[in-house]
């Protein structure tokens, strides 16, 4: 049998609540170029989800600002994407943390998605899954991956949840808005709040009216246009839903022009928020 020298013994205790019992939240962002796209607010979100599963968090924005940025650095890095990982840290009973904090910054290739997925526009698949504590990015990302793993199966870009009153306000790794003539639409509560569809409302709020609310299911039978966003699907254009046709079959001008607007907005360096 193979034995674990002291340092790896010492490792593998630091970070056993994250490994073990998923105690632990974390954050996906990207660069452009060598610019993280709102770094800030991706590190304000880390710190708001620790705070509701009560896990200590010893680094201070600023500090984890300096961490990331020293780790790009050491990289090389160009267009990246950034995993900051915090875990409860060691326990003695594999159960409780000892009040010390385990970081892991890491960085890895952008996973590009094709032109041709933004020209045709995507599909997804609904499941009857829900998210645990659906305004914390914790690491217990079971019912995420279950549903990424039926999307794969059934050749679709994503899962969307659907709950059991029957509305569909995100997807497993996304947010999720509607177009019902010219107004968006979209949820504003028990999901998680993510950054790029930040950015994308801020765009949206000087083209479009936008209505804050749950979606239903039966009503993307109705929607003229609909979209994703994430940190690497940006504002990606979603023409189906299981075997319900959105809109016309193809993606829309007004998700079109906002996918345009954004883009010009990352070129110019416009989502520096501080």
């Amino acid at each position: 049998m193979a034995s674990l020298s002291l340092p790896q013994t010492r490792r593998w205790r630091q970070a056993i609540l994250g490994w073990s019992a998923g105690y632990g939240v974390f954050e996906v962002l990207r660069t452009y170029g060598v610019q993280p796209f709102r770094l800030r607010e991706h590190l304000e979100r880390l710190h708001r989800s620790a705070a509701q599963i009560d896990l200590e968090m010893p680094w201070g924005i600023g500090e984890l600002e300096r961490i990331v940025q020293a780790t790009l650095a050491q990289n090389d890095a160009g267009n990246v994407t950034i995993r900051i990982i915090v875990t409860g840290g060691e326990s003695a009973n594999g159960l409780l943390p000892e009040g010390k904090a385990s970081l892991l910054v890491m960085t890895a290739p952008v996973r590009v998605i094709s032109a041709e997925t933004y020209h045709n526009g995507a599909s997804l698949i609904s499941v009857e899954l829900q998210r645990f504590m659906p305004t914390v990015k914790s690491l217990n990302y079971v019912t995420a991956i279950m549903g990424q793993q039926r999307a794969k199966r059934a050749g679709a870009i994503e899962a969307l949840y659907r709950a059991a009153d029957g509305t569909v306000d995100e997807c497993t790794t996304s947010n999720v808005f509607v177009f019902r003539g010219d107004e968006l639409v979209t949820a504003d509560a028990g999901i998680l709040p993510g950054i790029t569809r930040g950015f994308a409302l801020e765009i949206a709020a000087d083209l479009h009216p936008i209505r804050y609310r749950s979606i239903c299911y039966d009503e993307l039978r109705e929607v003229d246009e609909m979209f994703i966003t994430s940190t690497t699907k940006e504002i990606l254009p979603i023409v189906r839903v299981d075997d319900i046709v959105i809109g016309s079959g193809h993606p829309g001008l007004r998700t079109q022009r906002l996918l345009a607007t954004f883009r010009a907005g990352v070129q110019a360096k416009k989502f520096r928020t501080r």
